[in-house]
């Protein structure tokens, strides 16, 4: 049986990432929790696809990392959203509120051939 869980929409996982950090700083794994929790277990994401956008927000100065200790007594490179981050997200998130507005209008009954 194939696994119910969904890949992203390609080019959201930064912006789910930002948003997951505006809660509060996590490691690598617990912001993939997070997101698919978050996501109702609708979304996965891998570490292959996590840590690459995770480098890449750090590049931009996007996010900080630190080590600290896990809940888990284990040591863990620690990601936290900066303030350029926090602006970031929310350019990204009123860039998806205008495509996912535009995505539903287009999706909607209302539309008939011949009001074109």
């Amino acid at each position: 049986m194939a696994d119910p869980r969904n890949e992203l929409v390609q080019g959201t996982l930064e912006m789910l990432v930002l948003r997951t950090l505006a809660l509060e700083p996590m490691h690598g794994w617990g912001i993939a929790h997070r997101i698919e929790q978050m996501s109702g277990a609708v979304f996965l994401v891998t570490q292959g696809s996590l840590y690459p956008a995770l480098i890449r927000m750090k590049r931009r100065g996007w996010v900080r990392t630190s080590w600290r200790t896990t809940e888990n007594n284990r040591r863990a490179r620690y990601y936290e959203l900066t303030a350029i981050g926090a602006s970031q997200l929310d350019v990204e998130r009123a860039a998806w509120q205008r495509a996912s507005e535009a995505i539903n209008g287009i999706l909607s009954p209302r539309w008939a051939l011949a009001d074109l």
